[in-house]
């Protein structure tokens, strides 16, 4: 028995899952700013990839297959309690989230006021460091789409995150 062929579907499906899991779920988790909703979606991606696996993995890569499945079901489920997330907002954030940073609930709370493509361009882009062009294939935009979805979200998290600073600022100054 040659050692290709002791590298079964599954061993081959779970070393993939093991090497990106955490890594899907930072990343749905930074376009939808609820760590459980991403956790979610990953796992309902991946096990969805798995169903598919021959078919994923002969294209190449399985990571964007899996990494579009996710966001898409993150989006789905994030219109449906799009009102919920409405209320939280007016209200502030919830009580049950010790441990994060002021920083880190500003940069949630502003990629939440980006539309849903320029939030998935930021984080594609930004935080996985892919190039416009795969933003571009992965999301089915154009390239100049693409830099202009990201531009438009520069400006407004930057004029979301100036705010945030200066707020901080007249606290800790007249606090």
């Amino acid at each position: 028995m040659s050692t290709q062929a002791a590298q079964s579907p599954a061993a081959e499906f779970d070393a993939f899952y093991t090497a990106t899991a955490k890594r899907m779920v930072a990343t749905v988790y930074a376009m939808t700013g609820d760590l459980g909703e991403a956790e979610d979606a990953v796992q309902e991606a991946y096990a969805r990839a798995w169903l598919r696996w021959e078919r994923v993995t002969a294209q190449g890569d399985p990571t964007p297959w899996v990494r579009t499945v996710a966001m898409r079901l993150a989006v789905s489920t994030w219109r449906r309690t799009r009102s919920r997330l409405r209320a939280q907002l007016r209200h502030g954030p919830a009580a049950d989230v010790p441990g994060l940073s002021a920083d880190r609930v500003a940069l949630v709370a502003a990629l939440r006021e980006l539309s849903a493509d320029q939030r998935r361009a930021v984080v594609l882009h930004h935080l996985l460091d892919l190039p416009v062009e795969e933003v571009a294939r992965e999301t089915g935009a154009s390239n100049g789409a693409v830099r202009t979805r990201l531009s438009r979200a520069r400006k407004i998290l930057g004029e979301r995150l100036a705010d945030t600073n200066t707020q901080t600022e007249g606290v800790t100054a007249h606090g």
